[in-house]
């Protein structure tokens, strides 16, 4: 069991959200869960299920995330491709990391070990919305030591 199972819920607390060369930068602190996963939905996207064009979610001060965040990432990651933009996950902590690997996540939404490659990527997207560079290959941990 996760350490924070039955622990007291926390809600997640607010993101910081940054606008860099016209890229959002949203950093999100402690645990995605299923409690707070509205929060976290109502901070990737506008009312109208809408989303930034061009947006990376810094993870490097999440501790843990379960499907429902996972589930809100790929929401997010659909209405900004509807969008014609693109949604970047950047500095996942080991334990997220894990959990991204695991269920494939980083085959749907780019990866980065920094949020300085996340920014600094151009990569290109095929037809059905898929980049077709990705700057950390899934198998490929020496990025990530």
């Amino acid at each position: 069991m996760p350490p924070h199972h039955g622990a007291p819920h926390r809600p997640l607390p607010p993101g910081q959200t940054t606008a860099t060369d016209d890229i959002s930068v949203i950093t999100l602190h402690g645990d995605i869960d299923h409690h707070n996963t509205a929060h976290l939905s109502a901070a990737l996207l506008f009312p109208h299920g809408t989303a930034a064009a061009r947006t990376v979610i810094d993870l490097d001060a999440v501790t843990f995330i379960d499907s429902s965040g996972i589930n809100a990432f790929i929401a997010a990651h659909h209405a900004a491709r509807r969008s014609g933009g693109w949604l970047r996950l950047a500095r996942p902590t080991a334990s997220v990391r894990g959990v991204i690997r695991i269920i494939g996540l980083d085959d749907v939404i780019p990866c980065y070990p920094t949020l300085r490659h996340a920014l600094a990527d151009h990569a290109t997207v095929d037809g059905a919305g898929v980049p077709t560079w990705r700057a950390v290959p899934p198998a490929d941990n020496r990025h990530f030591a």
